[in-house]
C-alpha cells in the first residue's frame, strides 16, 4: 500500500531493545571513543566532511543547535560509517522486515544534539528508526518542492519560514519516538529535526 505512494509510521515491527542497550553514551564511548568518525555539514548538499575522534564529537561537539549558525557551519554525525569499526554494533540491529524487490539495505547510523537536523533533500526509499530521543520529520511528495534555503538549518526554517506557510503549502509531519519506524518512498523531500539529543539509524534501500 505504501511502498511507492506515501510515508507511513510502523509500530511494533521490530524489537531493538538489545541494540538500544549497546547505544548508551557509556557503551558507545567505551567501544568507539578513540576511533575517528566522519562528520558532514548540516546543509542540503553536505559539501564538507570533517574527521574527529568519536569521543571528541560526543564530549565537545554534541550540543544543541545554535539557531544563528548556518548549515555549512554545523557538523552532524550521520552516515559515512566505517563498517569495519561499526559493523559489530550493526549486527545487533533488527531492521524492518520489509523490502522492495530489486533493492538491498544499507545502514546509516547517527547521533546528534537537540535542535539539529538536516534541511530538505531527497534520495531513494528507506526506513528511519529512533533509538534514543525524538525526531520530527517534515515531508513533501516529489512533485511539490518545498520553499527553503539549502544552507539554512531545519531549526531556522522552522522558526522563520514554516509559520508563513499557508495550510495548503505545509508539509506532512510526524514525530518519531523510540520503537517507531518511518518508511519514506523514493524521491520524497524531507527535513529532520532532533527534538532531543538523539541516536538514530536509517536503512536505505538502494
Amino acid at each position: 500500500r505504501f511502498a511507492f505512494s506515501r510515508p507511513v509510521i510502523l509500530g511494533g515491527v521490530t524489537d531493538n531493545s538489545a541494540f538500544r542497550a549497546l547505544c548508551t553514551r557509556e557503551k558507545l564511548l567505551a567501544a568507539f571513543g578513540p576511533f575517528p568518525v566522519r562528520l558532514s555539514t548540516a546543509n542540503t548538499y553536505s559539501y564538507r566532511k570533517v574527521d574527529v575522534p568519536f569521543q571528541e564529537y560526543v564530549e565537545h561537539l554534541l550540543k544543541p543547535q545554535d539557531p544563528a549558525r548556518l548549515g555549512s557551519d554545523t557538523l552532524y554525525f550521520f552516515g559515512d560509517n566505517n563498517f569495519t569499526q561499526w559493523g559489530p554494533l550493526f549486527q545487533h540491529y533488527v531492521p524492518p522486515p520489509f523490502r522492495i524487490p530489486g533493492t538491498s539495505p544499507a545502514y546509516s547510523f547517527g547521533i546528534a544534539g537537540s535542535g539539529s537536523g538536516v534541511p530538505f533533500h531527497w534520495h531513494g526509499p528507506g526506513f528511519s528508526e529512533v533509538i534514543f530521543g525524538r525526531k520530527r520529520w517534515f515531508l513533501y511528495p516529489p512533485d511539490k518542492t518545498p520553499h527553503f534555503h539549502p544552507n539554512e538549518t531545519t531549526l531556522a526554517w522552522l522558526q522563520h519560514t514554516y509559520p508563513t506557510l499557508p495550510p495548503a503549502q505545509r508539509p506532512l509531519e510526524c514525530t518519531l519516538r523510540p520503537g517507531e519506524v518511518l518508511y519514506f518512498p523514493d524521491r520524497w523531500w524531507h527535513a529532520t529535526l532532533n527534538l532531543d539529543t538523539s541516536v538514530f539509524i536509517s536503512t536505505f534501500l538502494g
